[in-house]
C-alpha cells in the first residue's frame, strides 16, 4: 500500500524563521486536545483562535518540543493571524492524502 501522506516543511515568519509540519505526531497532539481529529479540523473551520493556536503550536514543536502554546500564541496577533491562518490550510493540505484517486 502506498503511503499518500506528504509531510512538508512550510517556512512562517514568526518571532523567528520556523518551518510548521503537520506530521503524525502533530496530528496525535491535536487528537489528544480535541478528543479527535474530526473535532479540531471543525474548530479550526470555525475560525477558533484557540484552535489557530493549537495547530500552530502543533506544527511547530517538532522543532523544539518545550514550546507551550501560550508562547506561540504570544507570537500571534492581528497583523499576522490571516497569515498564519493560510500557512496552517496550506501545512493541512499538504499533510492529507489525495482523495481524488
Amino acid at each position: 500500500m502506498a503511503n499518500d501522506v506528504k509531510v512538508k516543511r512550510i517556512p512562517i515568519t514568526l518571532d523567528k524563521e520556523r518551518n510548521l509540519v503537520l506530521d503524525l505526531n502533530a496530528f496525535c497532539e491535536l487528537e489528544e486536545k480535541f478528543g479527535s481529529t474530526k473535532a479540531a479540523f471543525a474548530a479550526l473551520d470555525s475560525g477558533s483562535m484557540k484552535a489557530i493556536r493549537s495547530f500552530l503550536w502543533a506544527g511547530l514543536i517538532h522543532e523544539d518540543e518545550e514550546l507551550t502554546e501560550k508562547q506561540v500564541g504570544s507570537m500571534i496577533d492581528m497583523d499576522n493571524i490571516q497569515v498564519i491562518a493560510k500557512k496552517i490550510q496550506d501545512a493541512v493540505s499538504n499533510a492529507t492524502p489525495d482523495t481524488k484517486n
